[in-house]
């Protein structure tokens, strides 16, 4: 009985460790990771920005609708200069 009870400590002890490395990364790390995805993606098809300033420029991006045709965001997205 005493090896079952010291196998189930070590079982919960697992699995408390994986749930606080997902929670750690869920609450942490996904947020930057889909903020530069949405970067790289939207600043490839940047259009009418601003000015160069700092190595950084605020652009608008397309957004492709349903039909297939592209129009220009509202919303806006830092690019590196040498990206658009």
């Amino acid at each position: 009985m005493k090896e079952a009870t010291g196998e189930l400590s070590t079982t919960v002890i697992a699995v408390v460790a994986i749930a606080a490395v997902l929670g750690i990364f869920t609450a942490f790390l996904l947020p930057s990771l889909r903020a530069s995805l949405r970067a790289r993606t939207y600043c490839s098809s940047a259009t009418q920005c601003n000015a160069c300033q700092d190595g950084k420029q605020e652009c608008h991006y397309n957004i492709e609708n349903d039909d297939g045709t592209l129009t220009v965001s509202d919303d806006t997205i830092q690019c590196d200069c040498t990206e658009s």
